[in-house]
Order: structure tokens, then C-alpha cells, then sequence
């Protein structure tokens, strides 16, 4: 079965950055598309970054766009989320993800198959 273990959360001041690591186990990486969801206590689920299983292609939220940057190694078996500019509403539990097709807006989380287990990003002002 995948599994998905993100790592790389921790505690940093407004306008610091982050690097998140989601390290891929149980199956090849090319055939899974990866996204990044993030969940803030009393807050909704919002995805926040999204890259496809083998062309690259690259989708983010309107709250991140130009700050964050997601990128994979499928050779390596590692996809990552570069936190840039961080803001304290950019405070959650972020989850790496995987779908094999993701057949509706690369945001609704229902269709991911697999989740990570979190790793929590805190921002200070």
C-alpha cells in the first residue's frame, strides 16, 4: 500500500520560510499525483499546492501563489512544498496527498487516496 510521511514543519517568524518534505513508500511515484492541503483548528480543509505525476504542471491557491513552490523527484521518491514569505494565517497542519486521477478541481481533497500524516507549520508575527 502507499504511504506518505511528511516531515519539515516547525516554528518560525513572519517572512521566514519553511521547506516540506513528503518522502513516497509502497509504489512508484509517476503514478500518483501529489497535492499539499493544509488545516487550521476550527478552520476548513484548503489544498494549497498541487503538481501532476509526470509533466510537472503546477496548480496553487490564491493565498500562496508566488510565495509557495511545490516540485518532485519521482526518481527519488520525494515530492516538496519551499514555504517562502511565510504569514501567520499560513499556520496549520500541512498534508501531502495522492490521487491517481484527479478528475474534478485539483483542490477538492474527497478525491486524494492517500493522506500523510501532517506536520505542523506555526508563523509568529
Amino acid at each position: 500500500q502507499l504511504q506518505l510521511v511528511a516531515s519539515g514543519g516547525g516554528s518560525v517568524q513572519s517572512g521566514g520560510s519553511l521547506r516540506l518534505s513528503c518522502a513516497v513508500s509502497g509504489s512508484t511515484l509517476d503514478t500518483w499525483h501529489i497535492g499539499w492541503f493544509r488545516q487550521a483548528p476550527g478552520k476548513e480543509r484548503e489544498g494549497v499546492a498541487y503538481i501532476t505525476k509526470s509533466s510537472g504542471t503546477t496548480f496553487y491557491a490564491d493565498s500562496v501563489k508566488g510565495r509557495f513552490t511545490v516540485s518532485r523527484s519521482n526518481a527519488e521518491k520525494k515530492a516538496w512544498l519551499q514555504m517562502d514569505n511565510l504569514k501567520p494565517e499560513d499556520t496549520a497542519v500541512y498534508y501531502c496527498t495522492a490521487s491517481r486521477t484527479v478528475v474534478a478541481e485539483w483542490y477538492w481533497d474527497a478525491q486524494y487516496e492517500h493522506w500523510g500524516q501532517g506536520t505542523l507549520v506555526t508563523v509568529s508575527e
